[in-house]
């Protein structure tokens, strides 16, 4: 019963980590088709960035700490990736680049998004089958 609450709790951070995720791809958008200004839209984006990071160490620790090693090796590239790009200082959205970087952040937010799909599908599938084997 404990693994389904694992499971529970990981499905809920990444339906968050996806809105945070969309919302960064819809603050691009609409400042790619002049809803919003540039000021606003990084802002809104980097308000956003830094729990996205908090959220995915969170999941890939809940990860290591109860055993799913799968699924904590798929949660690996993508912390990397944020740490590599935290640590570097790349992570914030610059207001005076953000019209030439445009393409490139959103197409690194879609990856993002599609990577995050993947990991709730992993983590439906173990939610289901979890909860059909404590069934038994």
């Amino acid at each position: 019963m404990g693994d389904l609450y694992v499971w529970l709790i990981s499905f809920f951070f990444l339906i968050a980590l996806l809105a945070l995720v969309v919302f960064q791809l819809m603050c691009l958008a609409d400042l790619e088709f002049d809803y919003i200004n540039p000021y606003d839209s990084s802002t809104r984006i980097n308000r956003v960035i830094l729990p996205e990071y908090i959220l995915e160490g969170l999941l890939g620790a809940i990860y290591l700490v109860t055993g799913h090693w799968i699924m904590a090796l798929f949660c690996g590239p993508y912390l990397y990736y944020n740490v590599k790009l935290y640590t570097s200082n790349r992570h914030l959205v610059d207001v005076t680049e953000i019209f030439n970087m445009l393409h490139k952040e959103k197409k690194q937010r879609l990856f993002k998004l599609f990577y995050l799909v993947f990991l709730l599908f992993l983590s439906i599938f173990w939610m289901i089958l979890t909860a059909l084997e404590d069934h038994e």
